[in-house]
């Protein structure tokens, strides 16, 4: 059974806060803003992971940037029409049928 999502309520609040704040980017200038993000969740892994010393003073949250990211996703999504809990739940649909054997643990 896959469970029902609801990202309607999200993408309905971005979208009020970004007509209220000037509106949707074009496309690519929103690509861009999540490549960004991505960036800094890279970033926060590295650090937190040990493989990247941080700057002075910098103490990046991992859990701020991957909403973040969200948040750049829901951008694109309400501009596209995309509703993200339908097709959330067809992703986890496709996974659960594609993937059913794939990584099971071996003993």
């Amino acid at each position: 059974m896959i469970p029902k999502f609801n990202f309607r309520d999200f993408q309905s609040e971005v979208d009020n806060w970004i007509k209220s704040h000037g509106g949707y980017w074009p496309p690519l200038s929103m690509l861009s803003a999540l490549v960004e993000e991505v960036g800094e969740i890279a970033r926060a892994i590295n650090i937190a992971e040990g493989f990247k010393p941080p700057k002075e003073n910098e103490r990046p949250k991992l859990s701020e940037e991957v909403a973040d990211t969200i948040f750049a996703i829901i951008c694109i999504a309400n501009y596209y029409n995309i509703d993200l809990s339908k097709e959330l739940a067809n992703s986890l649909l496709k996974y659960s049928k594609r993937d059913a054997d794939r990584f099971k643990l071996k003993k």
